[in-house]
């Protein structure tokens, strides 16, 4: 306050006003500091949201990845080991099919057992309870990939290929009593069509009764299959290698005791053809792909729902049907069985369309086989 000349009195306002101006810069600067954090907080959340988006995209990439290869993994080796099997059985003549099931027992512990020592794979070693914990499904497994091979060198492999579709009804009824899921009328037509194409073909010819029931026990045995991987893969921590191992080792002795007992050892020994290097060479193949097959069924069901693997099989058994029909050198051509093989293998295609329709909700189908019979 100051005193003018004239004696009144006046107000200075000027301290005033710059109070307020430099109150009011104060403000503005604060708000301005605010805005800037706050659109900085933005931009870094929106940063970190992408980052996110990026790494997700990259995980199911990844998954897609590994989705895609095993079941193609999968398909190729069952389609191969199918092949070969039925080489070695049939155009070969080889007199045991017990003997290569040993053999195949044999491969696939000897493969993963030096695997382990030079640690390319690992699983947990042999305990007293190890066998209780992955029971039944040595036997299942051993079992399957004997009556599946007694069924491979029995019938052609057209008649083969068509009665395995059993294998699918067995489930579905599987599934049913045991989950409770109840297929759609559209699967079931298309299993029901694929059962009367096979029946129709069978009925052509009933000569071959003891593979049609090695084929119709290894359909049981598949279904079977398939839900206990499937559980103890979820509930062990054994791990696909060990389930592998163990279900062999566990296996070996009483196929051992199996081929000594019905005289297949020594006719498998008193083979002629061991000399022959050709044979040799697909005897030792089959039993390797008896091990490959196993690796691919697993982790074909580790990664996909075994909805993708069922229909991975109906896929590679319609080109086992019309290819065996040139292979092996046991099909015989007759009307009413050719009507029947593609009425089974149309029944597939609408099968395999129904199902991968319904696979937006697959886990529904997480305990469908993957079947190492399916394939041997």
């Amino acid at each position: 306050m100051s005193i003018s000349r004239g004696g009144s009195t006046a107000l200075d306002l000027a301290p005033l006003l710059d109070a307020s101006n430099n109150s009011d810069n104060s403000d503005t600067e604060a708000k301005s500091n605010g805005a800037l954090l706050n659109a900085s907080s933005s931009h870094s959340h929106r940063d970190k949201e992408r980052e996110r988006d990026r790494e997700r995209e990259e995980a199911d990439s990844a998954v897609f990845v590994k989705k895609v290869g095993s079941a193609v993994f999968y398909g190729i080796s069952s389609f191969m080991i199918t092949v070969v099997n039925k080489t070695v059985l049939t155009s070969y003549a080889f007199p045991s099919f017990l003997f290569l099931s040993l053999g195949q027992l044999t491969a696939s512990i000897v493969v993963l057992g030096a695997g382990k020592r030079l640690k390319l794979v690992n699983y947990p070693p042999l305990q007293r309870n190890t066998f209780a914990k992955i029971f039944p499904l040595p036997l299942i497994f051993g079992f399957n990939m004997i009556f599946g091979l007694g069924g491979t060198k029995a019938l052609s492999l057209p008649m083969f290929a068509a009665l395995r579709r059993f294998s699918i009804l067995m489930t579905m009824l599987l599934e049913l009593k045991i989950l409770g899921v109840r297929p759609t009328t559209a699967v079931q037509i298309s299993v029901y069509a694929m059962i009367g194409g096979a029946l129709i073909a069978a009925s052509d010819d009933l000569s071959f009764m003891q593979g049609y029931t090695y084929v119709m026990i290894t359909n049981a045995l598949t279904a079977s299959n398939g839900v206990y991987v499937k559980k103890k893969l979820d509930t062990s921590e054994i791990g696909k290698y060990g389930l592998m191992f163990y279900n062999s080792l566990f296996m070996f002795l009483p196929a051992l005791l199996i081929n000594y007992f019905t005289g297949d050892l020594q006719k498998a020994l008193d083979f002629p053809s061991w000399n022959d290097p050709a044979f040799v060479l697909q005897f030792l193949l089959s039993c390797v792909m008896g091990f490959i097959l196993s690796y691919s069924t697993i982790v074909c069901t580790q990664f996909n729902s075994a909805l993708t693997t069922t229909i991975v099989g109906c896929l590679k058994n319609i080109c086992v049907t019309y290819l065996g029909m040139f292979i092996g050198g046991d099909y015989v051509f007759s009307w009413l069985n050719c009507i029947g093989i593609n009425i089974s293998v149309m029944a597939s295609l609408l099968y395999t369309y129904v199902t991968f329709r319904r696979k937006q909700a697959p886990d529904k189908q997480s305990h469908l086989p993957s079947s190492r019979g399916e394939s041997v």
